[in-house]
């Protein structure tokens, strides 16, 4: 089958079932993302009219004509499927063995009693989404280095699959930098008694950073097994799990077992929209409903003197997805006032990147800590 015919059969909706060679399957798969990416075949307009249509969208439309567009490309590049026997190995010739990537991210294979007799126990996987599960397991044995943890070796975090890697490094520094609480005439004091939380941990690393800086209790929190075994492995390798317990809470840890906090610390996923992917739930959140929940139980989990410090960027608000009103609202209305606020530019590509789709809103984009308390 010619990739012509592959791209057809893919846009209406039929999958294709890979029994060749494997290398093939990614040259097909190649090939097939080379006719999704090129611009469509249309009549002929003149430069200054296309960018007048685009300059017509709101920030809102284009985010969401950029989120359309990815959601397709996806759809159509996982129509390619490959077959998996039941260790996970790939029933194709010149296949690659990544039993153990698939391991990581789909659990131990099934043991042959809990097979069906008429069941072998094979699974059809779509090639994209193997290729993704071996570039988890790469960053997971590799690490991804953090600058705000310190010189190496001591410094890389593991992520593990569907766990969001710590790719935006700018707002550690902010954690890095801010003091203490009550200690902003004596920043330099390192050691810091106070119950502090850190609520959905992920790969643990603000637990970690926390716990570097000088916090001798931490507490963080998360609701995915994977996350939360994730920052158990992550703590245990950079020598902070004597520091911190890793507890498995929507949000807050229960009061009646931690008590309230000298500092809670959140950094909430960004965008208040629907994730497609157990990935994208650290970066989009339906209605704001992690942001909403940590500043509604803020107040009722600090101790006296206590700090929220949240973590947010502006971009929502450069896209038309939240106004800066509606955050001060949320924060007042729940009882908190704001004591300080530090923000830094994007150091990502696609801030400084005039062709990507929302290039407008990267480059204006500011990621704040926002320093709250109780009334």
């Amino acid at each position: 089958m010619d990739a012509d015919s592959a791209y057809r059969l893919a846009c209406e909706g039929t999958g294709l079932l890979w029994r060749g060679d494997f290398q093939n399957a990614r040259q097909l798969l190649q090939a097939l993302a080379r006719r999704i990416d090129r611009p469509a075949r249309r009549p002929r307009k003149a430069a200054g009219a296309r960018h007048a249509d685009v300059a017509a969208l709101s920030p809102r439309d284009l985010f969401n004509r950029y989120r359309l567009a990815k959601s397709q490309r996806a759809r159509l590049l996982a129509m390619l499927v490959l077959p998996l026997e039941a260790d996970y190995r790939i029933a194709l010739r010149r296949a690659p063995d990544w039993r153990q990537a698939c391991t990581e991210a789909y659990g131990s294979p099934p043991i042959a009693e809990a097979v069906a007799p008429d069941d072998d126990g094979g699974s059809l996987v779509s090639l994209r989404e193997l290729l993704g599960v071996v570039g988890a397991h790469e960053w997971r044995k590799k690490g991804v280095e953090i600058a705000a943890l310190g010189p190496p070796p001591g410094n890389r975090i593991h992520p593990h699959y569907g766990v969001f890697s710590p790719v935006r490094g700018e707002y550690l520094d902010l954690i890095a930098r801010s003091p203490w609480p009550g200690r902003a005439q004596a920043p330099d004091r390192s050691i810091f008694d106070g119950l502090v939380v850190d609520i959905g941990t992920g790969t643990g690393i603000l637990a970690a950073l926390l716990a570097r800086r000088g916090a001798t209790r931490v507490v963080a929190t998360d609701v995915d097994p994977r996350a939360l075994a994730c920052a158990r492995e992550n703590l245990a390798r950079l020598g902070c799990a004597e520091r911190v317990q890793v507890i498995e809470a929507d949000l807050f840890p229960p009061l009646a077992t931690c008590g309230p906090a000298a500092l809670i610390v959140c950094n909430p996923p960004w965008l208040p929209a629907r994730p497609s992917s157990r990935l994208e739930q650290a970066v989009y959140d339906p209605d704001s409903r992690m942001l909403r929940g940590f500043l509604a139980g803020l107040a009722a989990h600090l101790a006296p003197g206590g700090e929220g410090w949240l973590i947010l960027s502006d971009l929502a608000e450069h896209l038309g997805l939240r106004q800066r009103d509606e955050l001060l609202a949320l924060i007042g209305g729940a009882g908190l006032k704001l004591l300080g606020c530090t923000g830094v530019r994007p150091q990502h590509p696609k801030a400084m990147d005039p062709d990507d789709a929302l290039f407008a809103a990267r480059s204006a984009e500011v990621t704040s800590l926002w320093r709250l308390a109780a009334r």
